[in-house]
């Protein structure tokens, strides 16, 4: 009897144990739930952009010929160079490492220098600069390095860096012509949406015919000028990438 009394009092302490866990577990938890951790944004160079440039700029080529009745001097000068600025907008898509993209700029363009040329009488004949412009529409390659890219980039120009030809009288060319170009540079993005180029170009627009005449025969004048519209560009210019998340 005693040992059957032993024997419940054990079973209900269990029951009892049994219970007081089972209430415990069902109580919330006192730890605190691991912090939230946001996932931080990859940079990338895909996205539209806009941008500003400046830099100098100076032509490679420039020839003149001054004639005195069939009869003149040649003579050729070198040209010194000048200002460019303007803006810039395109559009990058990132595949990797590699990228691939789009850009048209305008720029003004004070590089326009000027052969002096003498005939046998003394008469002054050659030609002189003049504020002019250019633009491309280029594709653009480049391999990222995290938020540096290096790049090349060539495509189709035009624009209008004219002369002026002058005897006794006076005649000029104005005219828009096109051509080619082709460049490399760096780019550096120092905020997701902020980065800075530095960028050198070589632009190739042929050729442009200048002529002056002046006088009445036997002692008119006539000049020819031929200047090759060719130019080299160093500028650096700043983007703001419109964010592509």
């Amino acid at each position: 009897m005693r040992s059957t009394l032993l024997s419940l009092l054990a079973g209900t302490a269990a029951l009892a144990i049994a219970a007081s866990a089972a209430q415990a577990a069902d109580l919330p938890s006192r730890y605190a739930p691991p912090p939230m951790v946001a996932a931080i944004p990859v940079f990338t160079w895909t996205g539209f952009y806009v941008g500003v440039n400046a830099g100098y700029g100076w032509n490679t080529s420039n020839n003149n010929n001054a004639f005195y009745n069939g009869v003149g001097y040649y003579g050729s000068s070198s040209n010194d160079g000048g200002f460019v600025g303007g803006g810039q907008v395109g559009y990058n898509y990132q595949m990797g490492q590699f990228v691939l993209g789009l850009e048209t700029d305008i720029q003004y363009a004070d590089i326009g220098g000027g052969n002096n040329n003498y005939a046998f009488n003394g008469i002054y004949g050659g030609n002189g600069g003049s504020d002019g412009y250019f633009g491309t529409v280029r594709a653009r390659a480049g391999f990222a390095i995290d938020r540096a890219l290096i790049y090349v980039t060539g495509g189709f120009a035009y624009g209008d860096v004219g002369t002026t030809a002058s005897n006794f009288g006076y005649s000029s060319n104005s005219s828009t012509n096109t051509g080619w170009v082709l460049g490399g540079g760096v780019e550096y993005a120092f905020t997701n949406n902020l980065t800075a180029k530095i960028e050198g170009l070589y632009v190739n627009l042929g050729s442009k015919n200048d002529y002056g005449y002046a006088g009445v025969a036997p002692i008119a004048v006539y000049d020819y000028s031929k200047k090759d519209n060719e130019f080299g560009v160093i500028r650096a210019g700043l983007n703001y990438k419109f964010s592509s998340y």
